[in-house]
C-alpha cells in the first residue's frame, strides 16, 4: 500500500499533457513529429483524428480553416441554428453557379468552418440512411466491408442513446434496440412538445396507405412519418467537436490548429513510380505565410464534397486538361476528381394556420419579449421550445413505381426501402429564400428530392487556393428531379388536407396557392427551391459504371499516404440527413488506417 501511495504522490507531482490547440499556424511545432495529419474537423476529419489518437503512440494533427465551436450560442442552442448559415463568420459563405433549372439564380451554398464542420451549424437531423443504401455502395464499390450488415457495429459503436431534453416517456417513439448506447455521439428525440405534432401523428392514421407512420427511420427502412432523432443532447447541440474532440482534451497526442487553411498537399516522394503525399501546406489567409508539416504515415483530406476536390486539384490531382488549364502541372491524371455532385433540391411550402392559444415560430421572432422569455427557459435548465432545431417528425415517401415518369427514367434511389422524396414540417414559416411576412401565422413543409437523378461538378476557377471553385449542383437538372417535385408538393397538398388539420389550416400561402397544372407547379419550383447543403459525391470511391477516384479503403488511386473520407466519397448521395453517413465512414475507415499501419 505504501508502493502504491508513494507512486501516486510521484505521478501527481508530473506535469499533465494536455493536447495543445494552436490558433495560429505559426505556432505548429516544426520539430515534433506527426504519425497522421487530418485536414478538417467535420464528422470525417474530427472522428478519424480521435480515433487516431487512441493510440498513446502516436502523434495527429488536426488543422481546422476556422475556429473554436466553444462559447457561440448560436452553435450550442438548436433554436437559433438557422441563424449559423449563411452569410456568417462560422460559414465558407460559398456560392452557387447560376443554375439552369432555377431560372439562373445563384443559391448561397453554406458550409461551416469551425471546429465540428458543418455539423456544428447544421438542423442536427441524424439519419444512418436505409439499408439498401449501404448495400448499394457495398455492391457497386465491391467491397462487403460496407454494407449495412458489416456497418451495423460501427453505428452502434459511434451512437449514444439519450433522453429527450424533457425526460419524456419514448415508448412508440423509437426503436431502441437498434442503437447504440455508450458511443461518443450523443443524440435524442424532440425534447418540447409543438402544437403540430398530433396533427402530424394524426394524419399518419388516418391516411396511413400513402403516410405510414414508422417507429424508427433508422432501423434500416427509411419510409414513413415518424419521430425526428437529433444530434442534441440535454438541450445543447450535439456535433463532431463536442463528441469526439472535447472529450479528448487531455490527450497529449493529438494537436489541433485553428485558423489554418489547407492550400496544397505536397509530393514528398515516390515509390515505384507512384508519388507519394505525405506534406500538407497551410496558411491562415491569401497574404499570410505559408507554414508546412510533413506526416510520417499519412494525410487525410476531411474537407468536404466542395474543400476536398478543390484541395486534390491545387495539388495536381485531377482531370490533367482543367489543371493544366489553371497553370497546375497534373501528377495524377484522376477525372473523377470534383465531378458526380450530388445534392437535395429543396422548396419551402406555406400555410396560413389559426394558431389561437398557441404559438408558432413566427411569433418568436416578431415578439422580442417571446423570445427572451424563451431564452431564458433555455438558459436556466436547457429546456423548453428551444431546445428545437429541427422539425419533429421527418416524412419520407418514394414516387409510385407505376408513376409515367419510370417508362423513361430508371429508379436513382438505391431500392424500395429508400425515400425519392423528404418532407419536413414546420411550426412557422421557415425558407431560405421567402422573407417571412409581417403578419400571420404558418405552417412549412419543406419537399426535398433525396434521390436526385442530376448530376454537377465542382470545377477550378483560379490555382488561388483562397478563390473558391464553381460550385454547380445542378439542383432539378434532370426531368425525374422535376418530376418527383411536382408529385412531392402535390402530396403535401394530401396530407394537409386531413382531418386532423381542420381547425388549424387556414389555406395555402405563398406562390403554392397559384401552382397546379404541371408547368405551373414547375414554374413555381424554380422560383423558389434552394437546397439542403448535403453536397456529396466528387471524390468518389471506385464504382460500377463510374468515374471512381478512391480505392474502396479511401486511399487515392495513384498515390501512396493519401485518404479522403468525408461526404464526398461516396458515389450515391444518401437518402437521408447525411451527417450519419460521415460518421460511420469514418469509424470504419480509422480502423481500417490503424490495421495498416499496425
Amino acid at each position: 500500500m505504501l508502493q502504491w501511495s508513494s507512486s501516486f504522490a510521484l505521478l501527481a507531482c508530473l506535469p499533465a499533457v494536455f493536447a495543445k490547440t494552436y490558433s495560429d499556424p505559426s505556432q505548429v511545432p516544426t520539430t515534433k513529429k506527426y504519425d497522421y495529419v487530418v485536414i478538417g474537423a467535420g464528422a470525417g476529419g474530427a472522428t478519424v483524428a480521435a480515433r487516431l489518437s487512441e493510440n498513446s503512440g502516436v502523434n495527429v494533427l488536426l488543422i481546422e480553416a476556422g475556429i473554436s465551436h466553444q462559447g457561440i450560442a448560436s452553435v450550442e442552442i438548436p433554436f437559433l441554428d438557422s441563424s449559423n448559415a449563411p452569410n456568417t463568420y462560422l460559414d465558407w459563405n460559398y456560392t452557387t453557379t447560376p443554375q439552369t433549372s432555377l431560372n439562373n439564380r445563384v443559391i448561397q451554398y453554406p458550409r461551416g468552418k469551425l471546429l465540428g464542420g458543418s455539423t456544428s451549424i447544421n438542423f442536427m437531423g441524424y439519419n444512418r440512411g436505409s439499408q439498401n443504401f449501404w448495400d448499394r455502395i457495398a455492391r457497386v464499390t465491391g467491397d462487403k466491408g460496407w454494407s449495412w450488415s458489416s456497418l451495423q457495429p460501427y453505428f452502434k459503436k459511434l451512437e449514444r442513446l439519450t433522453p429527450p431534453a424533457d425526460h419524456h416517456n419514448t415508448n412508440g417513439q423509437i426503436n431502441p434496440s437498434a442503437h447504440g448506447t455508450s458511443g461518443p455521439l450523443g443524440f435524442s428525440l424532440p425534447g418540447y412538445t409543438l402544437p403540430i405534432d398530433s396533427r402530424i401523428i394524426g394524419t399518419t392514421k388516418e391516411l396511413p396507405s400513402q403516410f405510414p407512420f414508422s417507429l424508427d427511420q433508422n432501423a434500416g427502412t427509411q419510409i414513413g412519418w415518424g419521430w425526428t432523432q437529433s444530434t442534441i443532447v440535454d438541450g445543447s447541440r450535439e456535433s463532431s467537436a463536442t463528441a469526439y474532440l472535447d472529450p479528448n482534451a487531455n490527450r497529449g497526442n493529438l494537436d489541433i490548429v485553428l485558423n489554418a487553411q489547407a492550400t496544397k498537399l505536397i509530393q514528398t516522394g515516390s515509390q515505384g513510380g507512384v508519388p507519394t503525399f505525405l506534406g500538407v501546406q497551410f496558411a491562415q489567409s491569401a497574404s499570410s505565410p505559408r507554414f508546412a508539416v510533413n506526416a510520417t504515415k499519412e494525410v487525410i483530406v476531411s474537407a468536404g464534397a466542395v474543400g476536398s476536390p478543390h484541395l486534390l486539384m491545387l495539388s495536381g490531382i485531377g482531370p490533367a486538361s482543367q489543371l493544366q488549364s489553371h497553370g497546375i502541372k497534373p501528377i495524377v491524371n484522376a477525372p473523377g476528381v470534383g465531378q458526380n455532385l450530388q445534392d437535395h433540391a429543396l422548396l419551402s411550402n406555406f400555410w396560413s394556420v389559426n394558431s389561437t392559444g398557441t404559438f408558432t415560430i413566427d411569433d418568436i421572432i416578431r415578439n422580442s419579449s417571446l423570445f427572451n422569455d424563451l431564452m431564458s427557459d433555455w438558459q436556466k435548465d436547457k429546456m423548453g421550445m428551444f431546445v428545437v432545431g429541427n422539425p419533429n417528425q421527418l416524412g419520407w415517401e418514394r414516387v409510385p413505381s407505376n408513376a409515367p415518369i419510370f417508362r423513361s427514367t430508371q429508379d436513382p434511389s438505391s431500392g424500395p426501402l429508400s425515400p425519392h422524396i423528404e418532407y419536413l414540417p414546420f411550426n412557422g414559416w421557415i425558407s431560405f429564400v421567402n422573407p417571412m411576412p409581417s403578419s400571420g401565422n404558418y405552417l412549412t413543409i419543406f419537399t426535398a428530392v433525396v434521390a436526385p437523378a442530376a448530376r454537377g461538378s465542382i470545377t477550378l476557377t483560379s490555382s488561388d487556393p483562397f478563390t473558391y471553385p464553381n460550385i454547380n449542383p445542378n439542383l432539378l437538372g434532370s426531368e425525374f428531379d422535376r418530376y418527383a417535385m411536382r408529385y412531392a408538393i402535390n402530396a403535401t397538398r394530401a396530407f394537409t388536407a386531413a382531418s386532423a388539420w381542420k381547425g388549424w389550416i387556414l389555406g395555402e400561402a405563398g406562390d403554392l396557392a397559384n401552382a397546379h397544372t404541371d408547368a405551373e407547379l414547375d414554374a413555381y419550383a424554380a422560383a423558389n427551391t434552394a437546397t439542403i447543403f448535403h453536397p456529396t459525391g466528387t471524390v468518389s470511391m471506385q464504382y460500377t459504371g463510374g468515374n471512381g477516384v478512391l480505392n474502396s479503403d479511401l486511399t487515392v488511386k495513384g498515390v501512396n499516404g493519401l485518404r479522403v473520407v468525408d461526404l464526398s466519397v461516396l458515389p450515391y448521395i444518401p437518402e437521408a440527413h447525411p451527417q450519419g453517413a460521415v460518421y460511420v465512414l469514418a469509424e470504419r475507415v480509422s480502423d481500417l488506417i490503424k490495421a495498416s499501419h499496425h
